[in-house]
């Protein structure tokens, strides 16, 4: 009799045990409920017509881009014309949607083999393998750039886009270097980690344009233009 009561009393705390434990949520589905509630409110909608007529001012060479989101992804209005020769290279992708206009990015094919280059024995090649590849995008297309190709953005008068990215990883280092317009060798590289799309770029194409010894090719000699060479 006593065993069983004992019994009893086990079976009784043991279910009275599991039923608290059952009507509280796990410590996981609490942190992720908690994460919900700290999420900001919900921004309005942005309108790119409107902004763009009480904004377009900010958009200003030598990168000609402006950031109306930095948090959970980034995303920025790019008017033109820019004015910069560097290829940017950083390890997540960029969505590209043209707006308005047509705009070039000029690319390093780096899955592109020498044999399959197209061209001439004597068509500029980057030193760093690959080839170089223009792609067009024009009004109304959208383009998405895989992580780790060197990529330099061409943009037109009256032409307007929108890029987005992705945060950068803590481990990640963006990367802006430049080639010589006349052998294609590597001319100079700048390396960051990368948290403001919206000054860092400019920072660095700004400081090189003022460095004439960072632009002076150890190659050839040549001085690496930063500005695109208008098309005669």
């Amino acid at each position: 009799m006593q065993t069983r009561g004992l019994t009893q009393r086990l079976t009784s705390q043991s279910l009275s045990r599991s039923l608290r434990l059952c009507s509280r949520p796990s410590q996981l589905q609490c942190a992720a409920f908690s994460t919900t509630l700290r999420r900001q409110e919900l921004a309005a909608p942005l309108n790119i017509p409107k902004w763009l007529s009480e904004n377009s001012h900010l958009l200003k060479p030598p990168v000609n881009n402006h950031l109306v989101n930095n948090d959970e992804m980034t995303v920025q209005i790019v008017g033109g014309p820019n004015a910069r020769t560097d290829y940017h290279i950083n390890a997540t992708p960029e969505w590209f949607y043209q707006y308005k206009g047509s705009m070039l990015l000029k690319t390093v094919d780096t899955s592109a083999k020498p044999s399959s280059t197209i061209g001439s024995p004597n068509t500029l090649r980057p030193s760093t393998g690959g080839a170089f590849k223009d792609i067009h995008i024009h009004e109304g297309d959208i383009f998405l750039l895989p992580a780790n190709v060197p990529h330099n953005p061409v943009r037109f008068a009256n032409t307007v886009g929108v890029v987005i990215e992705q945060p950068r990883p803590k481990d990640s280092v963006d990367h802006l270097r430049w080639y010589c317009q006349a052998c294609g060798e590597k001319v100079h590289e700048k390396s960051f980690y990368c948290t403001d799309l919206g000054t860092q770029i400019k920072e660095a194409v700004q400081a090189f344009e003022k460095d004439t010894d960072a632009r002076a090719c150890r190659k050839c000699g040549q001085i690496c233009d930063v500005r695109p060479k208008p098309k005669s």
